[in-house]
């Protein structure tokens, strides 16, 4: 694994794998069916920023804590935004929930900037069994699913460290239902909760790091698409890699 973190190493692989496209356009294509073109939106956490190849909304902006130019807006926390109450229709937060010291400030905060009805678009890491052994052989990030991912006092992640993940958060936020609904019911609903994603991802060369993979074309991709949706049907808590998820703010 090379490159961890290097945004603009991660442009450049974008535009020369295809892999990496299938990948990318998987991750955030579905996400249109939740957004109106008009309507306006930001991603938090956007790092190199390529929900903008995919996104179909006209007012839609990236953020990042961050400085690299090719963001709207720099250096914003996800946890403590500045941006005003009620101001977005949807916010995307792809990939970053799990680095988050304090997921529960981040959903405080998403519910203060979002309109009533509006909408935070999730895609996340989901912890199977496949993604544990992942992190172990390839010693990124990691996952403890002893932290209390709803306390205001003890970080979740290294808070001193940006790059530093913690793949178990997203489970232990979604994966039980009522406890979601005691932390977070009074200001979201759940409107879509799906697991999904493997061998795309584990042949993709790698997003934020460069990683070994096999290039293919795009029947083969397309067929590796379609294999991924049927193990993660079948054999969810072993195999996927991934949530994506929309909750509507109240």
């Amino acid at each position: 694994m090379k490159d961890e973190g290097d945004i603009n190493q991660s442009i450049n692989r974008f535009e020369k794998n295809k892999n990496l496209h299938m990948l990318l356009s998987e991750r955030f294509l579905w996400m249109n069916d939740f957004i109106d073109i008009n309507h306006k939106g930001i991603e938090v956490g956007a790092a190199a920023g390529f929900s903008k190849k995919f996104i179909k909304s006209k007012n839609f902006k990236i953020s990042d804590y961050s400085d690299h130019p090719h963001l709207d807006f720099k250096n914003i926390d996800a946890q403590n935004t500045g941006f005003k109450d009620d101001e977005f229709d949807f916010v995307i937060a792809s990939n970053m929930i799990h680095h988050l010291p304090y997921p529960l400030k981040f959903f405080n905060e998403m519910n203060r900037i979002l309109k009533k009805g509006g909408k935070l678009i999730i895609f996340d890491a989901h912890c199977s069994v496949l993604l544990q052994l992942v992190l172990i052989i390839m010693k990124h990030e990691g996952f403890d699913f002893t932290k209390d991912v709803w306390s205001l006092k003890e970080p979740s992640t290294d808070d001193n460290d940006l790059w530093s993940g913690n793949s178990a958060i997203p489970y232990l936020i979604f994966n039980n239902k009522k406890i979601f609904a005691e932390k977070l019911g009074s200001k979201f609903n759940i409107k879509k909760l799906k697991i999904c994603e493997c061998l795309l991802f584990l042949n993709s060369g790698g997003v934020s790091s460069k990683t070994f993979y096999i290039p293919l074309n795009f029947f083969f991709l397309k067929f590796i698409k379609y294999f991924d949706r049927f193990l993660s049907f079948l054999f969810p808590k072993i195999f996927s890699l991934a949530y994506k998820i929309v909750l509507e703010k109240k």
